[in-house]
């Protein structure tokens, strides 16, 4: 199984995504990393992000693919997509390994959002691009994640809440396919 996080940038999914390898117990599948590989081999192709390059998209799936085949279980990943032709891929190529995906959108109002992001001391250069997508994440939200991923309102809760209500919902979900 899946557990995807997604979110603006800086919406707190891999703090999150932290907390859940342990609560569910998952692992951490960070697809970010599948971007630094192909950087260097591909990267001198005019792009704005590494999302847009196909073979982060199926590497991505296959990569996922393999450590589940591997290891069984969960994967927690934390990334955020906000291309709905990117997502529909992504979640097409789960679809064909069989592999069940539960993916939550990280959601904190503008205000809370801004302060979070500016407080953040892990990733102070992220700082900008994390406020100049902003609206991409918005539009991608009243699009089309609020319909295909559960929305998680986080204006008002904690990393460790967020995980929990995540938990929460997984293991719902788990009683009710039972």
């Amino acid at each position: 199984m899946i557990v995807w996080l997604n979110g603006a940038f800086g919406a707190g999914k891999t703090t999150t995504a932290r907390l859940l390898e342990d609560a569910l117990p998952a692992r951490l599948f960070d697809a970010e990393h599948i971007g630094f590989l192909l950087r260097p081999i591909i990267g001198d192709i005019p792009h704005q992000d590494f999302k847009e390059w196909p073979p982060w998209r199926a590497l991505t799936v296959e990569t996922a693919r393999h450590l589940l085949d591997f290891v069984g279980g969960t994967l927690v990943i934390p990334q955020s997509v906000l291309q709905h032709h990117y997502w529909t891929e992504l979640m097409d190529g789960f679809a064909r390994h069989d592999i069940p995906v539960h993916a939550f959108t990280l959601h904190a109002d503008r205000d809370a959002f801004h302060t979070r992001v500016e407080a953040d001391t892990d990733e102070p250069a992220a700082r900008q691009w994390r406020l100049d997508h902003r609206d991409a994440y918005e539009r991608a939200l009243g699009e089309w994640m609020s319909t295909e991923t559960t929305v998680i309102d986080t204006t008002h809760r904690t990393p460790d809440q967020t995980a929990a209500h995540i938990t929460a919902a997984l293991n719902s979900a788990n009683h009710e396919t039972t």
